[in-house]
């Protein structure tokens, strides 16, 4: 088999939603990475933050309703808190993983990650992304007067906070990243899709965002010459009708049809469409690339060709 450079994107269910709950999840994750290792592939992870990025902004902001004296943390402060303590279970998971293979000479590392967007990106006249805990109207209403925060009503359940999700425009650490990558390294980059920066001069300044962790490890992928794209979420497979009669589960396709798939509004926004958005950017980049969409424990079947999805010109 020939040796690939892959970069995985974990999703939340690789990473669980508590504290305990991360801590045992990484080692699942660990196994079926260092199972890719293994077969003699050079694996760069980046990874999803929703439920830990959630829960930081909530210590955060109980934080300053209990002590005056401390100001709000900037949403991209909470995405580097997130970073750094993702990537240490990680990449602890990782190197015991490692050793317990007998493999010695791979060293694990994670660079907290920023990413540049545009200041002028339409999304930031649309915030769609909710983040933090549900709120009552009245509550809402006081966090919105106090700092700024665009509030709404989400699915029901109360009001939580909407921010921005701006396209990654460019990976300020790359070249890090890549020296690190080209030495032999196994690294943990772009969590939680990067912290959200815009340039003003040569200063990078935090924005109220969160970047698409699927787009941002495309822009990863590419950026480091990778053969795969992998995008882990809970299908084995991408589905077209799904969870209708006519439901049916893709093995294989190309560019242009999954393209046309998209354009029929075939895949949930939020859920399956960026993942295969991601997917078609990557996949369409140059020649021999390719992405796969699918479980994390089916991610080694997946490069043999034996499950996934997988999309290539």
């Amino acid at each position: 088999m020939n040796k690939k450079r892959i970069v995985i994107a974990l999703g939340g269910n690789a990473l669980g939603n508590t504290l305990p709950e991360q801590m045992a999840a990484v080692k699942i994750t660990a196994k079926a990475i260092v199972d890719l290792i293994e077969e003699g592939h050079q694996v760069i992870v980046a990874h999803g933050n929703g439920p830990q990025v959630g829960m930081i902004n909530n210590a955060m902001a109980a934080l300053s309703r209990e002590d005056p004296a401390q100001p709000n943390t900037p949403l991209s402060v909470c995405v580097a808190m997130s970073q750094a303590y993702i990537g240490y279970d990680l990449q602890n998971a990782l190197r015991e993983e490692l050793l317990n293979r007998s493999i010695k000479d791979i060293p694990v590392s994670t660079m907290v990650t920023q990413v540049r967007v545009d200041a002028e990106d339409p999304a930031f006249l649309n915030p769609s992304k909710p983040i933090g805990k549900f709120l009552t109207k009245e509550e809402a209403d006081t966090v919105a007067s106090k700092y700024g925060h665009i509030m709404r009503e989400d699915a029901g359940r109360g009001y939580r906070r909407f921010v921005a999700s701006p396209k990654p425009k460019e990976i300020v650490e790359i070249k890090a990243i890549r020296s690190l990558v080209e030495s032999g390294e196994v690294v943990i980059a772009c969590g939680g899709g990067g912290i959200p920066v815009t340039l003003q001069g040569n200063h990078l300044k935090g924005a109220s965002a969160v970047i698409d962790k699927d787009f941002a490890s495309c822009l990863l992928a590419k950026e480091l010459d990778a053969d795969y794209l992998i995008i882990l979420t809970a299908v084995e497979k991408v589905a077209i009708n799904f969870g209708k009669e006519n439901q049916e589960w893709l093995s294989d396709l190309k560019v242009e049809q999954a393209l046309q798939y998209a354009e029929e509004g075939q895949f949930a926004p939020g859920s399956m469409l960026p993942k295969v958005q991601a997917a078609i950017d990557f996949a369409s980049s140059k020649e021999g690339r390719t992405a796969l969409i699918t479980l994390l424990e089916k991610a080694k079947d997946g490069i043999a060709g034996e499950t996934g999805t997988l999309i290539h010109k």
